[in-house]
């Protein structure tokens, strides 16, 4: 039995340092290989706006650029949808949750390019003729910096949207698996002291379940900063830095898939070195928020 259980450790800490060993082996094969654009270019490829294949100078900044606000776009616009939903979904009549949680659980099951074809076919036609000149015209957001008027359906805000569609049944789903795991008492415990539904929420379910929320929000997010196909559908795949959220852009996603194929030499090593942008950005989102959740446990009454 002993034998076993030393195996059975062994095993675990084997799958647990592959796991690490991946994790550094993805950083130091992009490194390798985008070496010679970093020798090329040193840090100013982080702040460029060229990308011109012709006379072999490229730069990062119109690919990140579109990469952070499409995902911030999306974090706005599903983070509130999920959380209202899973709320909803807790204390609905079983019937009624059960039907609308299956509905949320197949939307994550949908492939990307399914959601490219909608955006491209349904979408950004409807944000063409009602949805932009509505924010344009009517609200008068073009006369705010980075809103414009000129828009044809295609952009950031496009994409944005498209990924808050993408990632809100994953955060929404995660949310809802979290708040079930609140103990009842806890809860029943505020509305005998006389708390509303929403100050249960967000002083009791939010709080006791922050971990497992973030870990919701963090899927969510990992999908939205490495989507590729929904995006390339609709974002409008220009290499310039966008100025309004109607613009075309580009993304670090849709710039690999785009150029990839026939890329070589410099060009190719450019394209690796998004990658390891892609990388960093998404492990330094993940560190900062472990850092948050350990700089907050105490007051979380965590030991």
């Amino acid at each position: 039995m002993l034998k076993l259980d030393s195996t059975f450790r062994w095993l675990c800490f084997g799958a647990a340092a592959f796991a690490g060993l991946l994790l550094l082996g993805f950083f130091l094969q992009l490194a390798l290989s985008s070496s010679a654009a970093w020798r090329e270019f040193g840090l100013g490829f982080l702040v460029s706006t060229e990308w011109d294949p012709v006379s072999n100078v490229y730069g990062a900044l119109p690919s990140v650029v579109g990469t952070l606000l499409t995902t911030a776009i999306a974090l706005v616009l599903a983070l509130p949808l999920a959380f209202s939903a899973a709320l909803y979904l807790v204390d609905a009549k079983p019937w009624i949750g059960a039907v609308l949680g299956h509905a949320i659980d197949l939307l994550a099951a949908i492939p990307s390019v399914i959601y490219g074809m909608w955006g491209l076919f349904v979408l950004a036609p409807l944000m063409q003729t009602r949805i932009q000149p509505f924010l344009a015209e009517t609200l008068r957001l073009n006369k705010i910096p980075f809103f414009g008027d000129d828009y044809n359906g295609f952009g950031i805000l496009t994409a944005g949207l498209i990924l808050a569609v993408m990632i809100l049944p994953y955060i929404c789903a995660i949310m809802r698996d979290v708040f079930r795991m609140t103990p009842p008492m806890l809860r029943e415990s505020a509305f005998g002291v006389g708390c509303t539904k929403w100050e249960t929420a967000k002083d009791i379910v939010l709080r006791y379940g922050l971990r497992g929320i973030l870990g919701g929000v963090f899927i969510g997010l990992g999908r939205a900063l490495g989507e590729t196909m929904a995006v390339l559908f609709v974002i409008g795949n220009l290499m310039e830095m966008p100025d309004s959220l109607f613009s075309g852009a580009t993304t670090i996603a849709s710039t690999l898939a785009n150029n990839f194929a026939e890329a070589d030499g410099l060009q190719r090593s450019a394209l690796f070195a998004l990658g390891l942008i892609l990388l960093f950005m998404s492990f330094g989102i993940q560190v900062l928020a472990q850092s948050y959740l350990h700089a907050t446990s105490a007051g979380r009454g965590e030991k």
